[in-house]
């Protein structure tokens, strides 16, 4: 019999956002990291997500996650409300105006037990995070996000999840705010395998023991909501990875379709985009990133 397909594990919140901007204002509207992050991964392979939801968003989770391969055995209904965050969007970033995130006192975490695959602990309370990334110690790749809200009000639980990560994915502002300042010096203080800081309509940077992958973002498309970019990035970067074998030689490749992902994610409102993307359209994007790379080296 063949081998399965590899599975990537997501982890990270539910969350139903209330957020204005250029867009205009959307309430209530389907997010997450977790479910920006499976939905991209899912156009590339198998996808296990572990999360908490409530009763008032369990639906409309399935209803994204419907005809996706993605498992949802570990996502936990509590009788708690969903996790609520509020923004404000300008220039392409979102300012936080808060959240409520008592689902994560009524949560305790799961995954699967033995667990030697790639995981990715997406962002969410990070004591929580933390405690995920502790279950998931025997991953053979166990990667993390920041959020600046949460590296600003709990220094010591965001500075244990970067303890715990082989990969770190981090904006600038969250770079800034963990204490960073050479990205590389930064990486080898934490005893990171890679470290990837994005830079917005600027691309991003991937550093490693081979040295610096840059890949730009694509230009000439309009991006209507940021939110959920690097989640959608980081999924796509890993499941295309894990897909190829994970190779050292295929960063730059996955990091391609990380970006292509994230591209797909800021082009509509919320999950819409990436909700609803083919595969076609993902390859499609993939090479509109690499003609962007082409003509930036």
């Amino acid at each position: 019999m063949p081998d399965p397909p590899p599975q990537l594990l997501v982890a990270g919140s539910v969350a139903l956002d209330t957020r204005d901007g250029p867009f205009g204002k959307v309430e209530e509207t389907l997010g997450g990291s977790a479910v920006y992050c499976a939905l991209a991964a899912s156009l590339i392979l198998p996808v296990k997500v572990v999360a908490p939801v409530g009763l008032d968003g369990a639906k409309r989770v399935a209803q994204a996650f419907s005809g996706r391969p993605i498992d949802t055995e570990l996502l936990e209904i509590v009788e708690a409300p969903t996790y609520r965050w509020r923004a404000h969007q300008e220039h392409g970033r979102n300012v936080d105006l808060g959240s409520s995130d008592n689902i994560y006192d009524s949560w305790s975490p799961a995954v699967p037990g033995g667990f030697e695959g790639w995981a990715f602990v997406g962002s969410m309370r990070p004591d929580r995070q933390a405690q995920l990334m502790g279950l998931l110690g025997g991953a053979k790749l166990l990667a993390a996000d920041a959020m600046l809200s949460y590296v600003q009000a709990r220094p010591p639980d965001a500075r244990n999840v970067l303890r715990r990560s082989g990969w770190y994915f981090c904006n600038q502002e969250e770079f800034a705010a963990l204490g960073g300042k050479d990205p590389e010096v930064f990486r080898r203080e934490w005893w990171l395998q890679g470290l990837v800081v994005k830079a917005g309509d600027r691309g991003l940077a991937a550093y490693t023991d081979d040295g610096i992958v840059r890949v730009p973002a694509i230009t000439g498309r309009p991006v209507v909501d940021s939110t959920g970019a690097g989640d959608a990035l980081a999924g796509g970067m890993l499941a295309r990875w894990l897909s190829t074998g994970g190779m050292r030689g295929g960063l730059q490749d996955a990091l391609v379709w990380g970006v292509a992902c994230a591209s797909i994610t800021v082009s509509s409102i919320g999950v819409k985009g990436i909700a609803k993307a083919t595969r076609k359209q993902l390859d499609e994007r993939v090479e509109e990133v690499i003609e962007c790379l082409r003509r930036e080296s």
